[in-house]
């Protein structure tokens, strides 16, 4: 994955985990950790997003 996808990966997973926590909230979700996963897939994606900076790369 380019460094570019990274962060369009990371817009569209906040974007949907907006809509589950909302979802949850009107209504229980039948596997409310989800929106746990959610959140660490996302955190994953900033640390690998910050690595990369730190690194250097540019792709």
């Amino acid at each position: 994955m380019t460094t570019q996808e990274v962060q369009e990966q990371i817009v569209e997973e906040k974007i949907s985990y907006d809509k589950l926590r909302l979802a949850h909230t009107i209504s229980p979700l039948e596997d409310p950790s989800e929106l746990k996963k959610k959140r660490k897939y996302i955190a994953r994606l900033h640390t690998e997003l910050r690595q990369r900076e730190l690194n250097g790369d540019q792709g």
